[in-house]
């Protein structure tokens, strides 16, 4: 009989990873309510130079986010994630030391290049069992959110109390405490070789950039990072002139996130009972263009908090369904590479976000970078009316050692008309079987019996 909680290694592992995970991504997110006030005082600061310094690190992000995975299949997840902290803490003290705005963007673009994501979703994949993994996923997912929450409230009180400099360095500081979890806590995992369902393959991120459904998720966590990070050049500053204090930012980051959530989850529960997400995607997308209109003609504090909550409404929502969405439509067996262009599509996102938005916000004004984001928000929505989602699903993996004279295509088709059985794929160097299966039809127990069969005509033989 399967366990149904997680293991004492399991919870280790999820809480260990999850707490490496949200330090990074708070050293990261804490810069955003911040760097547009307190960051006047540094030698050629601009609006374009803070879009940079805030984007930066999304560029970074994108180049190194599935190399690096690749580099913990070759080796060890520990050994690439002490190395990526390695690089955040370094990219920190850049910054903390920098007087002049270059040398922050610089230490921004050098603690994107400690891109461990991938490192430690694989790790937490080989640690875990099967049927458990989703419940491991999902506690270090709820922690990178609540880092961003965490995030715009500590950002301005560290600033407050140690300026601009001190929120790097104790960014710098989280970095080493995460080593040391790692060191210490994280459970040693011994890579099982490369696989495709949790980090990229080389072989197959062409066939997702030429995916239409899945470019259309890409596009989208893009485009939605386009937009949250390029509106955080401009609602410091409007919050300050709005009379109220910068210490005193938190009072309205914090309601209007937990307010968003309390209006986001329902959505997400609907939209599942009812067979409905589609619809209440493209609602969420109308959301955002709804928020970026109201930003372009906010002249006072309140009209702007309310144009704030409705965006994170939307942002919540789609932050949470984009890679539910792209896990369902990622083949058989290539999850991983799914994710891979999914994530560096999301941190290219906020890089295009923090350059386009400084450059607006510089050469035209914050009502301008408002209606800009309505723009890009209204060709994601056309964008988005052509997304189809297929029946939910999950994925299942099945150890299964090549045989000498096996038809694999036979094989593979006997399984694909098995219950249930949407996908089917072998991938002999991994020696598996990968399926993707209806959660309500899948008919586990034929699909045992033949690959059952199959190894018992192997051993006969």
């Amino acid at each position: 009989m399967e366990q149904s909680n997680l293991n004492s290694l399991e919870k280790r592992a999820a809480v260990s990873l999850a707490l490496i995970f949200s330090m990074r991504m708070l050293g990261l997110f804490m810069l955003m309510p911040i760097l547009a006030i307190y960051g006047q005082e540094l030698e050629n600061v601009s609006p374009f130079w803070i879009g940079v310094a805030i984007g930066a690190y999304g560029l970074t992000q994108a180049l190194f986010q599935i190399p690096m995975g690749w580099l913990s299949d070759r080796f060890g997840r520990r050994r690439i994630i002490v190395f990526g902290l390695v690089i955040f803490a370094i990219g920190s003290i850049i910054a903390g030391l920098a007087t002049s705005i270059e040398m922050v963007t610089l230490g921004r673009a050098i603690q994107g290049m400690g891109a461990i994501a991938s490192a430690v979703l694989a790790l937490a994949s080989d640690v875990t069992r099967e049927e458990q993994r989703p419940k491991v996923m999902a506690v270090i997912g709820m922690c990178i959110g609540l880092s961003f929450a965490v995030a715009l409230v500590l950002g301005p009180m560290i600033a407050e109390a140690f300026g601009l400099q001190g929120v790097f360095f104790i960014t710098a500081v989280m970095a080493v405490v995460g080593i040391v979890i790692t060191l210490t806590v994280v459970p040693v995992s011994y890579t099982r070789g490369h696989s495709s369902e949790v980090t990229a393959s080389k072989s197959n991120i062409m066939a997702m950039l030429f995916n239409g459904q899945l470019i259309r998720l890409d596009l989208g966590v893009l485009i939605l990072h386009w937009l949250m990070t390029s509106i955080f050049i401009a609602l410091p500053i409007l919050f300050k002139d709005s009379g109220l204090a910068v210490t005193d930012h938190w009072k309205v980051y914090l309601p209007v996130l937990f307010l968003s959530f309390v209006f986001m989850v329902p959505m997400l529960i609907v939209g599942a009972k009812k067979s409905i997400e589609k619809s209440l995607f493209v609602f969420a997308i109308g959301l955002v263009i709804l928020a970026s209109v109201l930003m372009v003609f906010s002249i006072s504090i309140w009209p702007l908090i309310v144009a704030v909550f409705i965006f994170f409404i939307g942002f919540n929502f789609l932050e949470a369904s984009l890679p539910a969405h792209v896990s369902r439509l990622a083949p058989a067996g290539q999850k991983g590479t799914a994710m891979g262009v999914y994530s560096s599509s999301q941190f290219f996102g906020a890089f295009l976000g923090g350059v386009s938005g400084g450059y607006i916000a510089q050469n035209f004004g914050f009502s301008y970078l408002f209606a800009a984001n309505g723009l890009i928000a209204l060709i994601w929505l056309v964008l988005a009316f052509g997304m189809k989602l297929p029946a939910s699903s999950k994925r299942v993996s099945i150890p299964f050692e090549p045989k000498a004279g096996l038809d694999y295509q036979e094989f593979i088709n006997q399984l694909s008309e098995c219950g249930g059985v949407m996908e089917a794929t072998f991938v002999e160097d991994e020696r598996c079987i990968y399926l993707k299966v209806n959660k309500t039809d899948y008919d586990r127990l034929s699909v045992d019996q033949l690959v059952e069969k199959i190894n018992q005509k192997d051993s006969g033989e």
